[in-house]
């Protein structure tokens, strides 16, 4: 498989497949294709994981794209103004992703759902609680809000991300949500309740525009409902 991502504030990944070659999207992520494309919507890999992946905020199915007759292409379009990333998926590669994150992969690549270890802290934190993790083996397309900033975390390093900013990291990091500290900082900072602590070794990837602060600041704008 090859692939271009072209764009810049809304970027699309082109994928070119050889005969037989798959490409697998949860989100009815593809744009356009040649007519020897045949999709096929599966569970991925039976209904437990189909029904971890809803918890973690994507769909029940999983769309296969396999290459018939030939070479075909196949092609997969941002849904928000952000930055398309490849990712290869290997072992000791595993990558853990914001429920929005994943846009699609080689059939290789495994999705589950990813709890954060202190499941009452997580909850309450909201981005925090569940993500996605991503296995096995292939190249993934990650979907990032807004432009993405990456860092390399020594072991034992930490950086505080406030909720929803965070896109993703790496397999090898940790992650912990903690309240943010002060009565009087919770209620007149506005910076919110919770933030997520990544503690590494390993790579971390923020985002500078998360969709649900954009929401947000839209939704402050609407004439109230008379």
């Amino acid at each position: 498989m090859r692939y271009e991502i072209k764009g810049e504030t809304l970027p699309v990944v082109v994928c070119y497949l050889e005969g037989g070659e798959q490409m697998i999207t949860e989100r009815g992520s593809m744009s356009w294709m040649s007519p020897n494309m045949k999709m096929e919507t599966t569970t991925g890999g039976g209904i437990g994981k189909a029904i971890g992946r809803m918890f973690a905020g994507e769909a029940l199915f999983q769309n296969r794209y396999t290459a018939q007759g030939g070479n075909g292409l196949i092609a997969f379009a941002s849904s928000f103004p952000g930055q398309i990333n490849a990712y290869e998926i290997g072992p000791g590669r595993e990558i853990i992703v914001q429920k929005s994150g994943f846009l699609a992969a080689e059939s290789g690549v495994e999705l589950s759902v990813f709890f954060q270890k202190k499941l009452g802290s997580g909850f309450f934190g909201g981005e925090g609680f569940i993500m996605q993790r991503l296995s096995g083996q292939g190249t993934a397309f990650l979907e990032f809000d807004g432009h993405v900033v990456d860092y390399e975390l020594q072991p034992g390093q930490q950086i505080v991300v406030d909720t929803g900013y965070l896109a993703a990291m790496e397999g090898t990091c940790s992650i912990e949500v903690r309240t943010v500290p002060g009565l009087k900082n919770m209620v007149f900072g506005g910076e919110g309740l919770f933030n997520t602590v990544v503690t590494g070794p390993g790579r971390v990837w923020l985002q500078t525009m998360p969709i649900s602060n954009v929401a947000q600041l839209i939704l402050s704008f609407m004439p109230p409902k008379s």
